[in-house]
């Protein structure tokens, strides 16, 4: 039996996964290995305990694995995935291939085949492929000039509405959901101090206060979370029409990610959207795994 290894770097978590030929043995999480985001010294240590995790669960050593394929915001870059071969080098000896996420998670979503993958996790971006193999992507242009739709972008909108909003009603506010909440993850007691982290320098991790903002019904909170979905729909539908020519009656469409998968709002604002700019898309309701990408790729190379 021939075990491959499948890897998802992202901003937030790194999942992976071992698999045979036809089988995921075990999966394990870790913490963020974004090499971009969290640097060298957090990747190798999130990459070396996922790794070590995946491959216990599984019943087999790294060293046991045939081929591995880790898939990351950036990390395609030469110099990038070379530091994280470096990494993974380190205990596994055998071929690592070094892809983005998109790629991944196109492959998670529709295999060798065409489609519109759309990701809204600590970043966002749009990625797809038509029926010739060739790629187009919109968006993903990093937390400080864009990404729109994803956590960060999430939690630093919040944040500045919350602001605007308490100059006219500061009391009130101070008492809602959704302030306290991003209080508390921040561990401030005020506007003032709100303000202040959401300015300081280097910035702070705006998208940890995601999980404030999707589970507040405060209306601030949904009109930002209703503006993400139309913000990823406006990406998806800059690569279906660049991409897809008029003749294509239909254009399969995927989502990943944590905004995806736990704002319900920025789904169906998302989908309605992007229905009403292109009624030729088909849009998966299943949040997809793109570690399942990466498994795949690497069995293939492997085979």
């Amino acid at each position: 039996m021939s075990c491959f290894l499948g890897i998802d770097g992202g901003g937030t978590k790194t999942t992976c996964a071992v698999g045979d030929e036809t089988r995921v043995l075990a999966t394990a999480a870790d913490g963020p290995s974004n090499i971009v985001r969290v640097g060298e010294e957090q990747t190798r240590e999130s990459l070396r305990r996922v790794v070590l995790q995946a491959c216990a669960a599984a019943g087999i050593a790294p060293g046991e694995v045939k081929r591995t394929c880790v898939g990351g915001s950036g990390a395609a870059r030469p110099e990038l995935a070379e530091v994280v071969r470096r990494i993974l080098g380190e205990m596994i000896s055998t071929p690592i291939d070094v892809v983005g996420d998109m790629q991944i998670a196109l492959e998670a979503a529709f295999d060798t085949g065409p489609g519109v993958i759309v990701i809204a996790g600590t970043g966002s971006i749009a990625y797809g492929r038509d029926r010739q193999g060739n790629t187009l992507r919109a968006g993903g242009w990093g937390f400080a000039i864009g990404d729109e739709g994803s956590a960060h972008w999430i939690g630093r909108e919040a944040v500045s509405a919350v602001l605007r909003e308490s100059d006219r009603e500061a009391p009130r506010l101070a008492d809602s959901s959704l302030v306290k909440g991003l209080y508390k993850i921040w561990g401030v007691g005020s506007f003032l101090d709100l303000a202040r982290v959401a300015n300081s320098v280097p910035p702070p991790d705006f998208a940890a206060l995601f999980p404030a903002v999707a589970s507040s019904q405060e209306e601030v909170s949904r009109q930002v979370l209703r503006e993400a979905g139309r913000e990823l729909a406006q990406a998806a539908s800059v690569v279906i029409q660049r991409l897809f020519t008029k003749e294509e009656t239909i254009v399969p469409v995927g989502m990943t990610g944590g905004v995806f998968r736990h704002a319900e709002i920025v789904r169906q604002v998302f989908y309605n959207e992007l229905r009403k700019m292109d009624p030729r898309v088909q849009v998966s309701p299943a949040v997809v795994d793109p570690v399942e990408g990466a498994l795949r790729m690497a069995r293939r190379a492997g085979a």
